[in-house]
């Protein structure tokens, strides 16, 4: 994956990185779970839903 980001950003953010002692990838791979979980994508919801209406039939 390629993303474009402004250098003072990407600069911040790997010196603050540095400084929590966690690698870049690490802390971007634990926001995209996060990120994932808290916006599921359509055919989630579809399974989710399909699940509830077969638990209550």
């Amino acid at each position: 994956m390629r993303i474009r980001i402004e250098p003072e950003l990407h600069s911040n953010f790997l010196s603050t990185c540095k400084q929590q002692d966690k690698p870049a990838a690490q802390v971007l791979r634990e926001f995209m779970r996060e990120y994932v979980a808290k916006y599921p994508s359509i055919e989630q919801r579809d399974l989710f839903v399909a699940d509830q209406k077969a638990e209550y039939k």
